[in-house]
């Protein structure tokens, strides 16, 4: 299959069960992934990951499928561009 049809194919749920069985090394019925099933089931959750959730994680695969680290910088940026709730420091406490 090739990786245009698997993301066709690749539902959200599929992928969430693909996820927790490369963190686990088990399927749901709890019989372990071969080595091959990991490499495979690997691929197929970073292919995901890079083209269905463009995730904004620190490090993740792109699009090209290269790896994409964030800096500290980007981060701290980030988290001043988002809305904050509230903000302290150490003699509000």
């Amino acid at each position: 299959m090739n990786p245009e049809m698997l993301l066709k194919s690749m539902t959200p749920e599929v992928y969430q069960k693909l996820l927790q069985a490369v963190e686990t090394g088990k399927w749901l019925d709890g019989n372990p992934l071969t080595d091959s099933q990991k490499d495979t089931t690997m691929q197929a959750v970073m292919l995901y990951q890079a083209k269905v959730l463009k995730s904004d994680q620190h490090m993740t695969i792109g699009e090209g499928g290269e790896i994409v680290q964030k800096s500290r910088q980007q981060f701290k940026q980030e988290l001043n561009e988002k809305n904050t709730i509230a903000r302290f420091t150490e003699n509000d406490i």
